[in-house]
């Protein structure tokens, strides 16, 4: 019998999703207020940080297990913004406090510098529909 191989692992999901956020705010910087479709790309920035941390943990639940803490504390520890974050827009979104999305985005930027954009490949799909289903769902709350 054959191994089986996932392609999606978690670091190809991550980076994918981190190449959407980047073009997400790339976006959302150029948009002069928040339309219905700004509050679609706010919404899905909560989820694609949602489903990093989910990769997150499970990177290091596979390195715990073979026995790798320091590796699994170190990247833990460079990711724990990400549900922190997550939660805080989701708070700002739930409340419509807009006015303090801008210093939200303005933190996420740095974190994203590193990926070059030279087209736009997301399309409005990605996004469409997000704040009603964010809406939709039940708060979200930090886990400490």
């Amino acid at each position: 019998m054959s191994r089986v191989i996932n392609l999606n692992n978690p670091t190809k999901i991550r980076n994918q999703n981190r190449r959407s956020i980047a073009e997400i705010l790339r976006r959302l910087s150029q948009k002069p207020q928040m339309d219905a479709e700004a509050q679609d790309m706010a919404a899905s920035l909560v989820f694609l940080l949602r489903e990093i941390d989910a990769g997150v943990k499970q990177s290091v639940e596979a390195w715990e297990k073979r026995g790798y803490w320091m590796k699994a504390e170190r990247f833990l520890r460079d990711w724990e913004w990400v549900a922190e974050t997550a939660v805080n827009m989701e708070d700002v979104i739930r409340h419509e406090a807009w006015d303090l999305l801008p210093d939200l985005l303005g933190e996420l930027f740095p974190r994203f510098a590193d990926i070059q954009l030279k087209t736009m490949t997301r399309t409005a799909d990605l996004w469409r529909g997000n704040y009603q289903r964010l809406l939709a769902e039940p708060p979200s709350e930090l886990p400490w």
